[in-house]
């Protein structure tokens, strides 16, 4: 038994460990692991309290990105019913000028047709005034065909004009 190194491991061990207990070195040693749970547990404390402020910001952050998200959709909504209203007013105002400009422009060929009949008028009558001169000059002579010739161009003139 004295010459196995097993034995003489186990001698050292004991003795060691007496030492140990002498010099009050378990105390030493649990109060480190007690310091180390308790620096563990406290960093442990730490991470979830970081852990769950973190959770806190990330719920604020989604709740701003979903606000901003939504007002996002109130501009895009408000821009197209204010693009749809801009649209409908000129619109409205196109037909309303285009309305007026054919109105105008029907007025315009109205009085152009009313001009161009009278001036049609004045030419026919100038021109049987002259037919009528230039017959009646040549088949009626002296003083009757003068006096019927002054008659009948006014009397042209009259229902012509």
């Amino acid at each position: 038994m004295f010459s196995q190194p097993d034995f003489w491991v186990a001698v050292a061990f004991v003795i060691l460990m007496a030492i140990f207990a002498y010099f009050g070195i378990h105390r030493t040693v649990l109060t480190a692991l007690d310091h180390r749970g308790e620096r563990i547990k406290a960093e442990l404390d730490e991470a979830r309290r970081l852990k769950d402020e973190a959770a806190k910001l990330l719920a604020e952050y989604k709740a701003r990105h979903a606000k901003a998200e939504a007002e996002a959709q109130e501009i895009i909504a408000s821009a197209k019913d204010e693009a749809e209203r801009i649209a409908s007013e000129a619109k409205t105002k196109l037909e309303d000028f285009v309305a007026r400009r054919t109105k105008t422009a029907e007025g315009k060929i109205a009085l152009a047709e009313a001009q161009a009949l009278a001036d049609v008028r004045a030419a026919a009558a100038n021109a049987a005034v002259t037919a009528a001169s230039a017959i009646l000059s040549q088949s009626v002579q002296g003083p009757v065909a003068d006096d019927l010739l002054t008659k009948g161009i006014a009397e042209v003139k009259a229902k012509l004009n």
